[in-house]
């Protein structure tokens, strides 16, 4: 017999070292899992993974309903991925999700994205929080720097947080501009840094810290020359956000949306936004189409010829 809470464990490992999952990925695994486990246990009902069925999943399901439809997905996606690992492995006959019909319909919501002018207001609290070249002896130059550098490479590649924070060394070419991103999915694409001004700050960054990159194998580092984690990136966010006064919230993600939803408002085709974001389907990019409607309404306003046309009634 085999239990889930072993059942458990050896998947994780399975993703781990097999599927080469990120740690961000793991965790929210292991999470969804245990929360499974501690369902079966506080029910009463058998741990042994040959007598969980349809009743019991279905009721674990049930029991979701207070969450966001997101994090309900997310759970049945994982537990079934769970079960599919164990039929394959030949310690269950066939999964139980095999058969049930599952439909949870998510409401539709439009990424926020943040203005041209919001995103001009951080680079100014970015760049102006510290003269660089001035402050360079003081501790304080070293985070400035920083908060720079994340703020360029967000807005340069449109990559989500943890894209960014696993850049590695070998990842950035600074001579071409080019940097290899590795997705989800161990999926890579090239995003090449064009701006003259971003390339510019980056190998100054690259210039002082080589020693301390190199060493570790990341680009970018903190004030112990380790790895910059995803938590750090968002707190440089949030308080360039705050230092910026500007009375929204904002996300490192909000500056992946805006990257796509900008492009596609100066003309860019999708499927080239598609193959930057690193999305596997278009219908993930078709999103932006939407948000990029109040754009549409502006121009058709300012630019439509029937302007032109005067009627007098």
């Amino acid at each position: 017999m085999l239990n889930l809470s072993l059942a458990i464990t050896d998947f994780l490992s399975h993703c781990r070292i097999e599927k080469k999952l990120s740690t961000h990925s793991l965790r929210a695994y292991k999470k969804d899992l245990h929360q499974l486990n501690e369902f079966l246990i506080n029910n009463k009902y058998s741990d042994d993974v040959t007598q969980i069925g349809k009743i019991q999943l279905r009721s674990y399901i049930d029991g979701m309903s207070n969450l966001k439809t997101s994090s309900i997905k997310r759970k049945i996606a994982t537990s079934r991925a769970l079960f599919n690992y164990l039929e394959l492995e030949e310690h269950i006959q066939m999964t139980p999700f095999r058969k049930m019909k599952i439909k949870i319909n998510e409401p539709k919501q439009l990424p926020k994205v943040m203005s041209l002018g919001e995103i001009s207001k951080i680079f100014h609290a970015a760049y102006g929080q510290e003269k660089l070249h001035a402050y360079r002896d003081r501790p304080s130059y070293g985070p400035a720097l920083m908060k720079i550098i994340v703020i360029e490479l967000l807005f340069a590649t449109g990559a989500r947080v943890s894209e960014i924070a696993n850049l590695r060394t070998e990842s950035i070419d600074l001579h071409s501009g080019n940097i290899k991103i590795t997705g989800k999915g161990n999926k890579e694409r090239i995003i090449q840094v064009c701006n003259a001004d971003s390339i510019k700050i980056l190998r100054y960054y690259y210039k002082i810290y080589e020693e301390q990159i190199k060493r570790e194998g990341f680009f970018l580092i903190n004030r112990l020359n380790k790895k910059l984690s995803d938590q750090s990136i968002r707190s440089i966010v949030k308080g360039l956000v705050r230092a910026a006064n500007l009375p929204i919230y904002i996300s490192p993600h909000k500056f992946r949306h805006s990257f796509a939803t900008l492009l596609l408002e100066e003309g860019v085709d999708i499927t080239y936004i598609q193959s930057m974001l690193g999305h596997g389907s278009i219908t993930t990019t078709q999103i932006y189409t939407h948000v990029s409607k109040d754009k549409q309404r502006q121009i058709l306003l300012d630019k439509h010829p029937r302007k032109n046309i005067e009627i007098t009634l």
